[in-house]
């Protein structure tokens, strides 16, 4: 499917695919866009809880969470627009609802389909770069356990994993066929650079993967791949993983050979702002020297640094060190 998008091409800029979903992407967007106007996001649509959910299951539209995140993350524009769209209503039935959420439901509405709503919503805010659903097919995302349980639902799966005391062996989509638009494959076919995450292993990025075709796509871009590890596991989704673990699923999801490069954080978190996160069932991912030994065998350039920021005592990526990462491994890909 074909989405048109007319926004100013800067041709010296790298250009950078980034794919995911959630506050990590968005996150790294909004440092991002400080080094290159050459960004394409490609956003999971697989979620289904929360305010998103809500308007998919009474609308029939794509949960448009995720993607308002990051046009937001993007957005250019007056900093009372921004609070416009981040805001949520706290009464009645729209309690819980961002307005970027009802606004995105609107487009949808006027112009009858997902993917105008998105491009003139972008128009309005004036986003650098594009913002691209992973496919406008209404996916559900389903996870089989490592006792062989399959639950249904991205919003479901944590609560369920911990609930079964069982880990995710594999993650997949209903439809299975589900095409990616051709907006995406050519930003993937014209990258300098393809960044992975960072953000929920297996319900922002990996979902991602199992589009049809799109690893293959991605495994022949000319572009290196790089993934970017979370910095603390994930509740009833990466229990225990270390750096190593979370690239292996990645792997499983894809090809053996799919990446070139991981990042991941190698700064220790202080305890005043870490016992809160253990408290709930969260630890930190550090590299390990088996990390080390693991990637170097299947042929993965490590790049380990400090990449903490700590904010009201919420510990996120430092979207500028990482981008200044990213984009140096774009620069060396450049012709």
């Amino acid at each position: 499917m074909k989405m048109k998008y007319y926004s100013k091409v800067f041709y010296d800029d790298p250009k950078i695919v980034v794919i995911g979903g959630g506050t990590g992407l968005s996150i790294l967007l909004r440092g991002l866009k400080k080094f290159t106007h050459n960004i394409t996001a490609i956003v999971t649509v697989a979620d289904d809880g929360g305010g998103s959910g809500i308007l998919r299951e009474d609308l029939g539209m794509l949960p448009p969470g995720d993607i308002r995140a990051c046009m937001l993350a993007l957005a250019n524009t007056e900093p009372k627009m921004e609070k416009l769209f981040q805001y949520r209503f706290d009464n009645g039935s729209l309690k819980g609802q961002s307005f970027g959420n009802l606004f995105l439901a609107a487009m949808n509405g006027i112009y009858g389909s997902f993917e105008m709503a998105i491009k003139e919503a972008s128009d309005v805010l004036a986003i650098t770069g594009k913002v691209i659903p992973m496919t406008l097919e209404k996916v559900k995302l389903f996870a089989e356990l490592e006792n062989g349980k399959i639950i249904e639902g991205e919003s479901n799966i944590p609560f369920q994993v911990k609930k079964n005391k069982s880990k995710i062996q594999r993650v997949f989509i209903n439809p299975a066929i589900s095409n990616p638009l051709e907006e995406g494959i050519e930003a993937i076919n014209q990258a300098d650079l393809i960044v992975l995450g960072p953000g929920s292993l297996y319900t922002s990025i990996i979902p991602n993967l199992l589009i049809n075709n799109i690893v293959e796509k991605i495994y022949n871009a000319k572009a290196p791949k790089v993934y970017i590890s979370n910095i603390m596991t994930q509740p009833g989704e990466t229990d225990g993983y270390s750096v190593f673990d979370h690239v292996q699923s990645i792997l499983n999801h894809s090809r053996e050979d799919f990446l070139d490069y991981v990042i991941a954080n190698i700064e220790e978190i202080p305890t005043v702002v870490l016992d809160k996160y253990i408290g709930d069932g969260s630890s930190p991912v550090l590299v390990k020297d088996i990390d080390r030994k693991l990637l170097e065998e299947k042929g993965i350039h490590l790049i380990a640094e400090s990449l903490i920021d700590i904010q009201k005592h919420y510990i996120r990526h430092d979207n500028m060190v990482l981008s200044k990462l990213l984009i140096d491994i774009a620069k060396k890909s450049k012709p």
